[in-house]
């Protein structure tokens, strides 16, 4: 009965289980702005899809728990403890826990956040 009652719950979000969707199409850009839109959240982790405006960024900060960023469009930049990146589409990091961090639009650029707690 729990599992019926979770998979009706996610039904009402915007990333329903068990139907396919694009995650490029999912987030949209937004002129100045970054996105983001949770895909999923709970006890264990979330992971969350964001796109930046050319020139748009999240500030150096540390998160807790390792955390992966996947490139799905456009190039961006990851700072890592004072070390850059470049990455571009299909490429990734991991950026590791309690180590400070940055990421810069290059150009538009969308990316894929999985934070595993």
């Amino acid at each position: 009965m729990s599992e019926f009652k979770m998979a009706s719950k996610a039904q009402n979000s915007a990333f329903p289980s068990a139907e396919k969707f694009n995650m490029i199409e999912k987030v949209q850009y937004a002129e100045g702005s970054v996105v983001s839109k949770i895909i999923i959240r709970n006890e264990r982790g979330n992971v969350t899809l964001f796109s930046f405006d050319k020139g748009e960024f999240l500030s150096e900060h540390t998160a807790p728990f390792d955390a992966i960023v996947q490139v799905l469009d456009g190039v961006g930049e990851v700072v890592i403890d004072g070390k850059s990146f470049e990455l571009n589409v299909g490429e990734s990091i991991i950026m590791p826990a309690n180590v400070r961090h940055a990421v810069v639009a290059k150009e538009q650029f969308k990316m894929l956040l999985t934070m595993i707690k």
